[in-house]
Formats: structure tokens, C-alpha cells, sequence
């Protein structure tokens, strides 16, 4: 290639600095590749030439910004769009759009992006998180969470995809934001307005497998896909077979893409267990190297997704790792839903909702690491007794989780108010990362589930294939209740789920109790930083216990929490109850204040012990006596 037509990416369209734009793709199974121009009468076809290795490429000089093209294969009338397509305005079955990612003027150049330790996630699907589901209109809503303390959105996936609504795990264009939401830019934009807030953001990516409608890529080669794995959701992809280095090269160039046209802070992978690669360098431990090479001296965030918890994930490449930062607990929510519904169905069958469950989640991230697993009758988990609490995202609604409660109702409605605010506040307080789902922070009233808009047919099958998921939870096993599994093609599915902005003023105790704790969490010296292994904890009650974090020079902090009824210690033969010598225990936070709409406290410690109050989580720290 001569520097005159020198490219940033293997493939797609791409402006290159003499004003012309130049084409690249791979297809190896095809003899001929023709670049057909829509919509300008001026540009006239350009027939791309075969490069050894299976690519094809050419410079249209006429060419420019804004230009709708797609490819004619080995001289077919039957057109596609191009498989890198940077913007498709017309959905994954029209031409795909010539973008110019230098027309875009950013303002973040000195953002120097987010650290593991600074992290506050919060999940954000952008169809959904305001009525108007667009970039402009969720950007106004971006002041509202850096006052939260948010300090990094998980954005649900981008990739464009079928219909006119989706979650985006189906998506098709992995290099074009979908339109539904707005263009490329108005995404550029977004991010822009997070950096100036001081707020990162990171977007959830697909890369095991593609959505089944739109997926042109076979039409090019079929070695886009492996014939040795395959996923649940679909074909898997080729990473590690014949003619999969240009693969791996698409993906990595996806990465990329991403992180230097749009500036995003890093990715959350999602189901990494469906990602194959047996040869000797897993794609993710590449991904994470090419992601990190092109932030430059930005830090960015990496967290994946792993359902069989394989914690070589988040160890050092050179170990045999792939690099990444965090993963999804889902151990801790599991237990932690368990213990607000009262109800351990199906996969939460493993979790027995007891204190000693949710102590060792704060000291060791995983719960199971190597066990034998009831529910899956194999063992679960790998070693991760060294891992930092930063190694985990906790969590007790995310965008899976919810969907899989039939209606889709926010934890907030299967629980008492007393045990919500307990749960809320030790899942914001324990030493690993917190992530929130988009409303729960002022317990919104819209629902969650599953929606997709496809053709009749496929919706048929994905309704269909649904219901047959949901019936691992033996309530939903009766007709009565399958029957009432939200239809996910019916638009008003995805209407329901629309957050609804003025809850954020009429629920403002709940929204205060959550920016409160963050608050706690962000400026408190003994949550901010927490030593490591610095927590210990202690079972008080059926459903209450203790958790001490050791802060430096005996700076602790004592985290009570009861999810039943009071619990009266008398005596209290417990060590991490005890003050330091010469201090006592004063309250520094409780979720019973009448701020969040609770009854108050009474003193924890008595002449005789220990009065535990019920289903509430009270914070502690050391103080001198008063004096009498």
C-alpha cells in the first residue's frame, strides 16, 4: 500500500489524507469485489483489487464522507453492505455510509480516563434510558449521575442491528453504532460530555458470536465462523482454525476502532465462556493488549463477563491470562437475591441466602471457586483467594438478571423497603466494585425484560425460546404463568421498560439514600481505599452479621447488617465488636435514617451488649467517650 492510501484499519472505508476515500475487506471466497456507490450519480462502481491473502482493495478519488455504498461479489446482482460498515442509516440490510471520524472535534484531551479503584459502574441501555432513547437526550441526563457519583457508565451494546428495538446483543455491524439512536457523531458526543463531567464510560461488546438476521459476513467467507464450537445463541466464531488470522484481525481492529474514533474508557465482554481460541494466544489476552496499546497513556477499564467464573480473565498475560481488570460476580447477587425474595429457584438453588455467604463475597469475591455445583452437577469457579476486591463487579440488578424474573420487576418490589435499603448499602460499601442498573438508584416503577424486534418468523422462535428458558424456574413451569412471559416482539415490551425521570424527585429518598452511600463510599478514607485482605466478618444472628474494615493507625470501620427481625446479643462474645482501647463505637451511617425513609436507631451498644436493629445495615466507626 503506497502513502498515499497508508490506512489506520485493515478494513472498512476509510478518508485518508490525499481526499479520497480507500475501500479494504476480506473475502477470500470470492473472485471479484465491486464498490457500488448509492445515491451520486457522479461516483461511478469501483472494481477493488485482490491482494494475496484473501483481501481486496481499492481508492475511489471521487469518493467522500457521507458517500452510501455496498459490494457487488463475483459480479452478482444481489448487493451488501460492507462487513466493517462505520454507520448503516438504513439498518443492517441497507448501504452502508462513507464517516469521517476527524470531522468530529473533541474536547477531552486531557481526560486520562479511570482506574479499577475509582470505579462506580452503572448500566445504561440508551433505547430505554429516556423516552426519546437517543444519545442527545440521555448526554442531558450525564449531570444527574456524576451527582449520584457515578464515575463509569456500562453502555449495553451499540453494534447495529435489525428492527426498531433491541437489547443489542443480537447486533450484526460490529463497527456501526446502530441508528436507532442517533449518528457516530452524536455518540462522540456523549462521550465527550462524560469526560467533561469526570466520568468514563465503557461499552458491553459481542464477540462471540453475531445476531442471525443482517449477518452478511458468510457472503464473503465462510471461515468467519468456526466449525469445531458452536455457542447457544448461535454460530461461534473462528479464532483458532484455517483462515481465522484475518478474523482475529477483524475483531481486534474492532477494538481498537472503538477506543481511538470514540474514546471509550474500555469494554465489558460479554459471555467470554463462549469465546474459543485453543491456540496458544487467546484472542481476549490480544484484545486486551491492542485495546490498551491504543488508549496510549489513558488508563481504560476491562471487565468480562464469565458465567464458569475462570479467573484467568483477570490475570497478567504473561501468566497465561488475559489481562483484564474485573469480572461479574454473579455469585453475590445470587446470594443476595436469594436473601431479599426468599426464593433460591433454578440456578439460585446454589445459594442458601445465609450471612456466611454474603462475609465471604466481601473478603473473597467468589463464592465458588473450584466446588462441586448442585445445580450444574460439576464444579464452578477457579482459585481467586489472591485476587483484589477490584478483580469482581457486585451487583443486585443487572440488565440478564431482571429479564429473568418473568415481569421483569425491580428488586425493590420483591422485597420489604427495610431490606432493600440494608442490601443497597452493603452492596455499596463492600470493598469491590459496585455497578447499578439504569434506574434502580431511584427505585423506578418501569420494568425490565427481554425485547427484540425481528421478522415474524424469528420473532415466533425467540418468543418461543424464551418461555423455554424461564421454565428452569419451576413456577414459571405452570400454564398459567408461562402465559404470561412478556411477548418480546410486542413494542409495548420495550415501552415498559422506559425509564420514567420524574420517579427521580418522587422516589427522592431512595435516590438519596444511594447518593449518600456513594458519597460514604467515595470520601470515607477507610471505604475509599480498603487495605487488602483489610475486612473480616462475623455472624451475628439467622440473618445478621458484622463486617470490620481495619483502616490504618486502628481507623475502623464496623458494618452491621440484619435482614430479619432485632437481634439482641447478651452478652456479645464477638472480637470484632470491640472498640479500640480507649474508644467507642459511634454511628456514622444508617439505612433506617428518616432521610430514606426509614424509623431511626436506637443505641447499638448496651450496658448488657448488643441490640442489633432489624432488616437495616448500620455503619460504625471509632470515637472517643463522650464525657459524662
Amino acid at each position: 500500500m503506497s502513502p498515499a492510501t497508508a490506512r489506520r484499519l485493515p478494513i472498512g472505508a476509510e478518508l485518508i489524507p490525499a481526499g479520497a476515500v480507500h475501500f479494504r475487506v476480506w473475502a477470500p471466497a470470492r473472485h471479484e469485489v465491486e464498490v457500488v456507490f448509492e445515491g451520486r450519480s457522479a461516483a461511478q462502481p469501483l472494481r477493488l483489487t485482490r491482494e494475496p491473502d484473501g483481501y481486496f482493495s481499492g481508492l475511489a478519488s471521487r469518493a467522500q464522507a457521507g458517500d452510501l455504498y455496498r459490494f457487488r461479489l463475483d459480479s452478482s446482482d444481489k448487493l451488501v453492505p460492507d462487513p466493517a460498515s462505520r454507520f448503516q442509516p438504513d439498518g443492517p440490510h441497507g448501504p452502508s455510509q462513507v464517516v469521517d471520524p476527524g470531522a468530529f472535534e473533541w474536547t477531552d484531551a486531557a481526560w486520562p480516563g479511570i482506574t479499577p479503584e475509582e470505579v462506580v459502574l452503572y448500566e445504561m441501555h440508551v433505547g430505554t434510558f429516556t423516552p426519546e432513547g437517543t444519545w442527545a437526550a440521555a448526554e442531558e441526563r450525564l449531570p444527574a449521575l456524576v451527582e449520584l457519583g457515578i464515575t463509569c457508565l456500562e453502555i449495553m451494546p451499540v453494534a447495529d442491528f435489525p428492527g426498531q428495538f433491541g437489547w443489542g446483543y443480537d447486533g450484526v455491524d460490529l463497527f456501526a453504532p446502530t441508528r436507532l439512536y442517533g449518528s457516530p457523531d452524536d455518540f462522540r458526543r456523549f462521550i465527550d460530555r462524560a469526560h467533561s463531567l469526570g466520568m468514563g464510560a465503557i461499552l458491553d461488546v459481542v464477540y462471540n458470536h453475531l445476531g442471525p438476521d443482517g449477518n452478511y459476513l458468510k457472503e464473503f467467507s465462510p471461515d468467519y465462523f468456526s466449525t469445531k464450537h458452536g455457542t447457544e445463541w448461535g454460530e461461534a466464531l473462528n479464532f483458532d482454525a484455517a483462515n481465522s488470522g484475518p478474523v482475529r484481525e477483524f475483531f481486534l481492529a474492532n477494538a481498537r476502532y472503538w477506543i481511538e474514533e470514540f474514546h471509550l474508557d474500555g469494554f465489558r465482554f460479554d459471555a467470554t465462556q463462549s469465546i474459543f481460541d485453543d491456540g496458544p494466544r487467546h484472542i481476549l489476552a490480544d484484545i486486551t493488549a491492542r485495546a490498551r496499546e491504543a488508549a496510549g497513556r489513558r488508563c481504560i477499564y476491562l471487565v468480562a463477563e464469565n458465567e464458569p467464573q475462570e479467573t484467568r480473565v483477570v490475570r497478567p498475560i504473561e501468566q497465561g491470562g488475559f489481562g483484564m481488570d474485573a469480572l461479574w460476580n454473579d455469585d453475590f447477587h445470587h446470594s443476595a437475591v436469594a436473601m431479599l425474595t426468599g426464593h433460591n429457584q433454578a440456578y439460585y438453588s446454589d445459594y442458601l441466602a445465609k450471612p456466611q455467604e454474603l462475609i465471604s463475597a466481601a473478603k473473597w469475591g467468589y463464592l465458588f471457586q473450584g466446588q462441586h455445583s448442585a445445580w450444574q452437577k460439576k464444579r464452578r469457579g477457579t482459585p481467586a483467594l489472591d485476587l483484589p476486591p477490584t478483580a469482581f463487579v457486585n451487583f443486585i440488578e443487572n440488565h440478564d438478571q431482571l429479564a429473568n424474573l418473568v415481569y421483569g420487576h425491580r428488586t425493590h418490589r420483591a422485597t420489604c423497603p427495610g431490606q432493600h435499603r440494608a442490601m443497597t448499602a452493603l452492596m455499596l460499601l463492600m470493598p469491590q466494585t459496585p455497578m447499578l442498573f439504569q434506574g434502580q438508584e431511584f427505585a423506578a416503577s418501569a420494568i425490565w425484560t427481554y425485547f427484540a424486534d425481528h421478522n415474524p418468523d424469528l420473532a415466533k422462535r425467540v418468543r418461543t425460546g424464551r418461555t423455554e428458558f424461564l421454565t428452569q424456574f419451576p413456577s414459571v413451569k405452570a400454564p398459567e404463568m408461562a402465559a404470561r412471559v412478556p411477548n418480546p416482539g410486542d413494542r409495548r415490551t420495550f415501552e415498559q421498560c422506559t425509564l420514567d425521570w420524574s420517579e427521580r424527585e418522587r422516589h427522592r429518598p431512595t435516590w438519596d439514600l444511594h447518593r449518600d452511600l456513594l458519597e460514604l463510599r467515595s470520601e470515607d478514607p477507610v471505604f475509599r481505599a480498603p487495605r487488602p485482605r483489610g475486612v473480616d466478618g462475623a455472624v451475628l444472628g439467622p440473618e445478621a452479621f458484622v463486617l470490620r474494615y481495619f483502616g490504618e493507625g486502628g481507623d475502623d470501620r464496623l458494618v452491621i447488617v440484619n435482614f430479619d427481625r432485632d437481634v439482641k446479643l447478651e452478652p456479645a462474645p464477638e472480637p470484632l465488636l470491640a472498640p479500640l482501647a480507649g474508644k467507642e463505637w459511634a454511628l456514622l451511617w444508617s439505612s433506617e435514617s428518616p432521610r430514606y425513609g426509614g424509623c431511626g436507631i436506637g443505641p447499638l451498644e448496651t450496658t448488657l451488649g448488643w441490640r442489633i436493629p432489624g432488616r437495616a445495615t448500620v455503619v460504625l466507626r471509632p470515637a472517643h467517650p463522650e464525657k459524662p
